[in-house]
């Protein structure tokens, strides 16, 4: 069984998961209100992966013989400037969420919880992946600038998106 600090930890990340979740559902209306349909998608499968990344922490807290505690959520922006400044936004977003992580991640060596260290291992993992491909994908979008045909083309490729894959397509083709 966890302690209390490590399972009070859990269900604080839990709720930053399903904020993420929340927030990345913004920015996908955000973004298809702006006819950019295939950013809107990208950012939709991002907020499907996020939801089950909350998922998996219900679970663990519950494998683990945890309580489970349930948050409120608050609500994310619903007005942004560009899709650059979402995806700016996006990637800042996701390196709290690495900070979140990592704190949790100190506390269970602390408390000598080591089946949750193993299980944050993944965690640690999927934020490097996040990071790289949030601020891949602002990069891009700052290098687009005003070009509205590089946009649109950006928009077609990331439209292609399948799943909970994290990875933009490959530059290039």
């Amino acid at each position: 069984m966890m302690s209390s600090k490590v399972q009070d930890a859990f269900n604080e990340q839990m709720k930053h998961e399903f904020y993420s979740s929340y927030l990345y559902l913004s920015m996908s209306a955000y973004l298809d209100a702006a006819n950019l349909p295939g950013l809107a998608a990208w950012m939709r499968a991002q907020a499907r992966e996020e939801a089950e990344h909350a998922m998996k922490i219900f679970d663990h807290l519950l494998d683990r013989g945890g309580k489970v505690q349930l948050h409120p959520i608050g609500g994310p922006p619903a007005q942004f400037a560009t899709p650059r400044e979402v995806f700016d936004q996006a990637h800042r977003h996701e390196k709290e969420v690495t900070a979140s992580i990592n704190g949790l991640y100190g506390l269970a060596v602390d408390e000598r919880d080591f089946a949750s260290r193993v299980f944050l291992d993944w965690f640690v993992q999927e934020q490097v992946e996040e990071e790289k491909t949030s601020g891949l994908l602002a990069e891009q979008l700052r290098m687009v600038g005003d070009d509205r045909p590089g946009l649109l083309m950006l928009d077609r490729e990331l439209g292609q998106r399948r799943g909970g894959a994290s990875a933009p397509p490959p530059a290039g083709g």
